[in-house]
């Protein structure tokens, strides 16, 4: 996950979407995340469980500040004790490494 974590400026690469084979060996990496939804709709996903309401909001202000510095936001669904993570490149209609770098990311911030 740490090759995942290196800096990367976005808008200066080219993104493309990943193939069905990339897709799965990265998501061996990253436990607790599975594939989600199909064609246009397809995406990563994981939902982060959490004490209480605050320790969830926490959660997602810190996940909403990488995103921003990342340019690459995530659908979110918040509830009391858990938020739900999902990760897609739109533009691509698939998935992308920078899915899978945002991803380690949101991890991080729960090591």
């Amino acid at each position: 996950m740490s090759s995942m974590l290196r800096k990367r400026d976005w808008s200066q690469l080219t993104r493309r979407a990943l193939t069905p084979t990339e897709i799965v060996k990265r998501l061996a990496d990253l436990p607790g995340w599975k594939l989600a939804g199909d064609g246009n709709d397809v995406a990563i996903e994981k939902t982060f469980r959490f004490a209480d309401y605050f320790e969830t909001i926490a959660f997602v202000n810190a996940l909403a500040f990488v995103a921003h510095t990342l340019d690459h936001h995530p659908d979110l669904s918040v509830h009391y004790d858990r938020c739900v993570v999902r990760f897609s490149t739109h533009a691509l209609h698939g998935i992308s490494e920078s899915d899978f770098e945002c991803a380690a990311r949101a991890e991080a911030l729960v090591a």
